[in-house]
């Protein structure tokens, strides 16, 4: 009988590990970048790598330098940054970890082995133990399930992330191009206040300008030329900022920007943005997938709870003693650890909070979804309307003023204050035009990353006050 019992252990500890060994999952091509890049093609139209050896970073490096060749667009700008953004490959480098992991945990359990020799007085005695986890090896299937659940958490963890750099670096173009632009307009501006400051001084060593006149133009001049430097300091900060998000430095550091932001594309609609958030936000995906795998882990410990561990041991024995006698024994030994003080109902309840803890942030980001995509959309035909209206009405408008201004100034009608005052209004009114017209492509980036995840909602970057604003104040009568 206990030879029976023993054959049948070992014929069921095979079969076990054979079948465990049948089950193991392998790593893939790629690590795991497959759904990755295919994700990024199908939302983004770009293409993304993981740089894993010196061939892929030769391939990357002639691709960025195709890129940085020419002027920067806001696609060749995000293309950039998903080839070449460090955190963005570090990111690639946990879903590496988590692709491992699930290898890892589709492994059956190491066996143990031990050897003890024991000797004295003539007698020796060896022992020879082989040491199964039964509890592991029978689980094993639920927790390969558990861990394939998280590695395709992880993997649209890593979309996530693809698309936040994504989004971060557009908006990072869109913010140095309209710098770049402003400081532009600025030095225009400033050449014209200082060609009208010098020649009201010319006219008051004629008598023709008022000392008042002369002193009104040279403020106008300097406040200009102070808003310039705020302009060009802008525009150095914003372009170090997309230099980061490119992750760029060296000899890559003089790419090319336009001086200009691109034209107004054609105004999206979208209907019911709440379910096309709910639906396609990759953020959301992945953690239904990291829920499920926090639902199927509360399972598996509830099957569990009465059992902590299940061991087998294999033991066969060599005993010589002094008078020669030699003897063989073989058997196994059963291990069995039952949470006797509780009955696992600690490991239950904190598998149980876990889930539901998993389930109210899902709740809540599916809340919050909703409420970003409505505000995300808002905020998109908020801008574009703005922005239309500097393009449309009031930079029109500006210009018949300026043009009717000179008129009267030249027949006399009005004086050379009230022509000054105009000018530096035309000069507010052009700044925030630009301004308009980048938190417009902002608020389009916005309104992607809503949708589709990768990141919170970019906020305006506060301006600083034009001096125009205190300027009319002043000009205005009370």
């Amino acid at each position: 009988m206990t030879a029976l019992r023993s054959s049948l252990l070992r014929t069921a500890t095979v079969v076990a590990f054979s079948g465990g060994l049948g089950a193991c999952a392998s790593f893939t091509k790629y690590g795991g970048m497959t759904p990755v890049a295919s994700r990024v093609s199908l939302e983004l139209g770009a293409t993304t790598a993981k740089i894993a050896t010196q061939a892929d970073a030769v391939a990357v490096r002639s691709r960025v330098d195709r890129l940085l060749a020419k002027p920067l667009t806001a696609d060749a700008a995000v293309q950039v940054a998903l080839l070449n953004n460090r955190g963005l490959q570090a990111q690639y480098n946990a879903l590496g970890v988590s692709e491992a992991e699930y290898v890892e945990a589709s492994l059956p359990p190491s066996l143990t082995v031990s050897i003890e020799r024991v000797a004295g007085s003539g007698d020796l005695d060896i022992e020879r133990r082989l040491i199964a986890d039964l509890l592991q090896l029978l689980t094993l299937p639920r927790r390969t399930k558990i861990a394939e659940s998280e590695f395709r958490a992880a993997q649209y963890k890593a979309i996530g992330a693809t698309f936040r750099t994504a989004a971060e670096a557009r908006r990072a173009y869109y913010r140095a191009v309209a710098a770049r632009e402003t400081a532009a307009f600025l030095e225009t501006a400033r050449a014209s206040a200082g060609a009208a400051a010098e020649l009201s001084r010319k006219l008051g060593e004629t008598g023709a300008a008022t000392k008042l006149n002369q002193a009104r133009s040279g403020a106008l001049y300097a406040e200009v030329a102070t808003e310039l430097a705020e302009a060009r300091l802008d525009a150095a900060k914003e372009r170090e900022a997309l230099t980061r998000q490119l992750g760029l430095w060296g000899r890559d550091l003089d790419y090319k920007i336009p001086a200009r932001l691109p034209s107004f594309p054609r105004l999206k609609t979208q209907a019911d943005v709440e379910a096309v958030a709910l639906t396609r936000r990759v953020d959301i995906i992945g953690d239904r997938l990291a829920l499920d795998a926090l639902a199927q882990q509360y399972g598996l410990t509830e099957q569990t709870r009465a059992i902590s561990m299940l061991e087998v041991t294999g033991l066969a024995n060599h005993a010589k003693s002094a008078e020669g006698e030699k003897a063989n024994p073989k058997g196994f030994e059963v291990a069995v650890q039952i949470p006797i003080f509780d009955f696992g109902k600690t490991a239950s309840t904190k598998a149980r909070e876990a889930y539901m803890g998993a389930v109210n942030r899902l709740l809540e980001k599916a809340v919050n979804a909703r409420s970003e995509a409505r505000e995300a959309y808002a905020t998109y035909r908020g801008r574009h309307d703005i922005a239309r209206a500097y393009q449309s009405r009031v930079l029109p408008l500006r210009k018949v003023i300026t043009e009717e201004s000179l008129l009267q100034y030249n027949g006399m009608l009005v004086d050379a204050f009230e022509l000054l005052t105009n000018a530096r209004e035309n000069v507010a009114s052009n700044v925030a035009a630009i301004r308009a017209r980048r938190d417009f492509f902002i608020a389009d980036v916005d309104f992607q990353a809503a949708l589709i995840g990768g990141g919170g909602v970019g906020e305006a970057s506060p301006e600083p006050k034009l001096a125009s604003a205190s300027f009319a104040s002043a000009a205005s009568p009370q």
